[in-house]
């Protein structure tokens, strides 16, 4: 089991109330329905990991504008490497991704899951969500 900071209770669930819209469209579009469970605004340590696959050892985080500078850079650099400490690995799509790339984005995640976990044998769905 992960340690989280009890502290982040009400940020992570303030944060699943209030996704952005690039946020919404991959959970509702794709992930919520994906046939690994993920969960989103997951609290790692003291982090809130945008969205988390336990059993894929799988972080998906989703950059907004704020993230090209640099101080933020720095610290998603920071962020990416207390996961990695864990096994986990870290995605990270830009918002724009989520707009002109929303199928690339998906195959990218379901390339990494089926690459990394071929024991499993699950069909997932496709990209736009259809079965």
């Amino acid at each position: 089991m992960l340690y989280y900071n009890s502290h982040n209770n009400h940020l992570a669930n303030n944060l699943r109330k209030n996704m952005t819209k690039e946020e919404r469209h991959l959970w509702y579009d794709f992930l919520r329905n994906y046939p690994i469970k993920f969960y989103r605004q997951k609290q790692i340590g003291n982090y809130i990991a945008d969205f988390y696959c336990h059993k894929a050892k799988l972080i998906i985080e989703l950059d907004g504008s704020q993230h090209y500078e640099k101080d933020n850079q720095h610290a998603d650099k920071k962020r990416s490497a207390y996961f990695n400490r864990y096994n986990l690995y870290v995605m990270r799509f830009s918002n724009l991704d989520i707009h002109q790339h929303f199928s690339e984005v998906c195959i990218s995640i379901d390339e990494y899951i089926k690459n990394n976990n071929p024991s499993d044998g699950f069909a997932a769905s496709s990209p736009t969500g259809e079965p």
